[in-house]
């Protein structure tokens, strides 16, 4: 019997930072770089008003929410697409611009989706060397050959939480060719609060070779929700809606997430509450000799290599006190640990146990 055969992908799978333990109910969970906050609560409000909206399709581009984020930041609600998180508007710029042959750079210690979504659509993906884990424009412009197609860049960084100032950012893209995309993902920007640095969308506004895509699953609380979105050229904007799957983002995100933006206040509050708490774990991580940077993020990479304990050790003695972090392994980032910021309560009982494990 000859059954239909599956087309060979060349792919790894992503794997998340684990949800929870068996043997554990209500664990902490500070593995996914989700917002310490949740999302505002009119944005909860909006997303339980539509009820029995539930029955109806959404608007298949999301053309009131759209306007609301062209008015919100000043820009052109034709050169913005909507996706189900900003990774489903990666999945569809690879389709949409590559072929087998075609090569893609990404930084050594990057978000993992840019090089799965590539790979699946036959490029071949080239890992640029980063300096004390920053990203290298010299290291990613030394990659470039007439096969390149795309570079894939996150700023600020995931995992490493490192930054490029909009000066590099715009070296960056005037040494590259014309013909090459790069594709900027403003996940974090939220956070940054340095005048050297600028978002991909204030830097690249008028580009005809840059996409920027931003998220609602970070600081804004909606990651349940699943929702992204992607600013560029008309023209390639254009492209992608070719390409877009019908209703790709349900009634109750857009609702949610209308008002997530709206609400200024919690927003704020949200990145007072970061900064907070970034300086007051910062501190104890100084304080037991664990090496890692003052964050810029909502999350801190630690290296273990200078203390008596590895990072699985630290890793196993979190997870039996119920504290979930993320594993540094499927990175290549060795003897490390990722470890994002909660809320208070999850935040005091993380220090508490830190210092329990060594001693301080």
């Amino acid at each position: 019997m000859k059954l239909p055969k599956p087309r060979k992908i060349i792919a790894e799978k992503y794997v998340a930072g684990l949800s929870l333990f068996k043997s554990k109910r209500s664990p902490i969970k500070l593995s996914a770089n989700e917002s310490a906050l949740g999302p505002s609560p009119k944005a909860v409000k909006s997303y339980t008003s539509i009820g029995k909206g539930f029955v109806r399709y959404p608007d298949s581009d999301g053309t009131f929410f759209r306007k609301v984020l062209a008015k919100k930041f000043n820009l052109k609600r034709n050169r913005i697409i909507l996706g189900s998180g900003s990774d489903q508007i990666f999945e569809l710029v690879c389709k949409l611009f590559l072929r087998k042959g075609d090569e893609v750079i990404v930084p050594e210690f990057s978000f993992i989706i840019y090089r799965i979504y590539s790979r699946m659509f036959g490029a071949k993906v080239i890992y640029a060397k980063e300096d004390n884990f920053k990203v290298s424009i010299e290291s990613i412009l030394n990659c470039v050959n007439r096969k390149t197609k795309i570079v894939f860049l996150a700023n600020p960084n995931n995992p490493t939480g490192t930054y490029l100032d909009k000066f590099e950012l715009l070296k960056l893209r005037k040494k590259l060719r014309s013909d090459i995309l790069l594709v900027l993902d403003d996940a974090y920007y939220e956070y940054i609060d340095d005048p050297n640095y600028s978002s991909g969308i204030e830097l690249f506004l008028k580009s005809k070779n840059v996409l920027v895509t931003r998220t609602f699953s970070k600081i804004y609380g909606l990651a349940g929700l699943r929702i992204g979105w992607c600013y560029g050229p008309r023209e390639i904007i254009k492209k992608l809606y070719e390409i877009k799957p019908p209703f790709n983002v349900s009634r109750p995100a857009l609702f949610a997430a209308t008002q997530a933006i709206k609400d200024t206040d919690w927003l704020n509050k949200a990145i007072r509450h970061n900064n907070f708490w970034a300086d007051k774990i910062y501190e104890i991580l100084d304080e037991i000799g664990i090496a890692t940077n003052r964050t810029n993020v909502n999350f801190f990479l630690l290296n273990f290599d200078h203390v008596k304990l590895s990072a699985s050790q630290v890793f196993n003695r979190l997870a039996n006190s119920g504290i979930l972090v993320r594993q540094m392994d499927v990175y290549n980032i060795k003897n490390s640990l990722r470890v994002t910021i909660g809320n208070s309560v999850e935040n005091k009982k993380f220090i508490s146990t830190m210092r329990k494990i060594f001693n301080v």
